[in-house]
């Protein structure tokens, strides 16, 4: 048997990613019902798929369905697996996510999350990347359909930042890390690498300076300020974006900024409409950026029906009529994840997800903490308060908000995140760039109940099979040595 050379394990990394990209593109411009009477006769490389506003918006389709497999698996279960609120019912030694639950990743873990969430994001970016390439030719060559492609730069632009982004939250530390976050991130990548590309990890400021550069250019391509179709990226979305990010960064003004501008005049999903949004797929409810799960195979439901319930610290954290308990418990009152176990779903496909990438009560939440941080006490009073009275109603509001003073409103404020974004892979990200301590549940089945911030453990090993391919590729500390530093954990 043939041993591959270090170079050669690398070529043929790059040839079948490009080998994937292509095979999307042609997979959706012949499976794509938009498009049937697309000819893909001859269209033999990526170039000549993307030469044309029919192969960009093939190109778009399949940009979504790369990033569906990441959001809709191992990425967002690892930020609440790898969080405080949720619980494995016993203690397996093997199976989905308890790596990351007892905080054993292991960079050889190719096909488990480790390596699926640095390869899933990886193609995603690649897709979108593809169509910001080729996508100003076609401007040009049509420009009777200079809008309709401006409009697909636009989306592949934001969905280029959520790559860069998410990827940076997995395997760097948040960006508050350092002072001038100069610590490791992840690698900038604005094309697919070639053969003798070897491609450093950046740091973790110039990843979030590309992510806004990003989003800059993405905010003058798209128009809609509320979400038209809210299966697409749009202008709202950007503005959700970029909130998300500046509040990571602690850039409170910009943050507080972009979220109002994404609520706009929009309210809150009030009442049954609040619930209908997780058990209707067709509905909108206070979704701003939903990915669809047409004809795909959604990996959360199953998961959260049969494997990961809430942990009781998190049931202990809900009034007994929060209207949110009803998403944690199923109808026979047991503890289950319910936000992933739709009954209304189009097209009757039963193991379809759509999970939510941005919703108003995130913004809600954003602008409470920005404003907070900001000494805004009275603004951050009314964005949170709304989120409690919408769960509780007006008469415990009141009592609830009496019992926070300006001080310590900001208690209340993560904690009403915490209840309201479970199980939508915000829990552990939320904690690290507290800088908090990781406390499970006394009685939790992980071999890890306590960590203390900061942490080498707060982050994913980089993959095995990326640093034997790219010697420039730098590993994170600890989790990428091989050994499991017990000190580190249960101190």
């Amino acid at each position: 048997m043939k041993v591959l050379s270090k170079n050669d394990k690398k070529m043929k990394t790059i040839k079948n990613i490009y080998v994937l990209l292509l095979f999307a593109v042609a997979a959706t411009l012949t499976g794509c019902s938009d498009f049937l009477e697309v000819d893909v006769k001859g269209k033999a490389t990526i170039p000549t798929f993307l030469s044309d506003p029919q192969g960009l918006h093939a190109a778009m389709v399949g940009t979504y369905n790369k990033m569906y497999l990441y959001v809709d698996n191992e990425f967002t279960k690892y930020g609440d697996v790898a969080g405080n609120m949720v619980s494995f019912p016993s203690a397996a030694s093997s199976g989905d996510m308890v790596a990351q639950y007892n905080f054993t990743s292991d960079e050889s873990q190719i096909t488990g999350a480790v390596g699926y969430i640095w390869r899933k994001i990886y193609v995603a970016q690649s897709n979108a990347n593809n169509v910001i390439e080729y996508a100003p030719a076609v401007i040009s060559k049509y420009p009777t359909a200079a809008n309709q492609c401006n409009n697909y730069l636009g989306q592949a632009l934001l969905i280029r930042a959520m790559c860069h982004f998410d990827q940076c939250r997995a395997y760097a530390q948040p960006y508050n890390y350092t002072a001038d976050a100069s610590h490791l991130g992840v690698p900038i990548l604005l094309r697919t690498p070639g053969a003798n590309d070897s491609p450093s990890r950046a740091t973790v400021s110039e990843v979030y300076k590309q992510v806004l550069a990003d989003l800059d250019q993405a905010s003058t391509l798209l128009t809609d300020g509320v979400a038209a179709d809210f299966r697409y990226a749009s202008l709202q979305a950007v503005n959700c974006m970029y909130s998300r990010v500046y509040l990571y960064m602690e850039d409170w003004t910009n943050a507080l900024k972009y979220a109002k501008m994404a609520i706009g005049s929009q309210q809150l999903a009030q009442g049954d409409a609040y619930l209908k949004m997780f058990d209707d797929l067709s509905t909108q409810g206070e979704a701003i950026f939903r990915l669809s799960g047409d004809k795909m195979t959604g990996y959360l439901k199953s998961f959260y029906e049969n494997t990961c319930e809430p942990a009781d610290t998190l049931l202990s954290l809900f009034d007994k009529d929060d209207i949110r308990l009803k998403l944690l418990r199923n109808s026979v009152g047991s503890k289950r994840c319910m936000k992933y176990s739709a009954t209304k779903v189009p097209n009757e496909e039963p193991k379809r997800d759509d999970p939510f990438i941005f919703r108003l009560s995130e913004e809600y939440l954003n602008a409470a903490e920005a404003a907070w941080n900001l000494g805004n006490y009275n603004e951050a009073r009314t964005y949170i308060r709304a989120i409690v009275e919408r769960a509780v109603g007006s008469e415990k509001a009141n009592a609830v908000m009496n019992n926070y003073s300006d001080a310590t409103l900001i208690n209340l404020i993560r904690m009403e995140r915490v209840k309201e974004l479970c199980f939508e892979g915000h829990n552990f990200f939320d904690i690290t760039r507290w800088k908090q301590n990781l406390v499970r549940e006394s009685k939790t089945t992980s071999t890890a109940r306590f960590i203390a911030y900061p942490s080498d453990y707060f982050v994913l090993p980089i993959p095995q099979d990326e640093l034997y391919a790219n010697t420039s590729m730098q590993p994170n500390p600890t989790v990428n040595s091989g050994s499991n530093n017990t000190n580190v954990i249960n101190e």
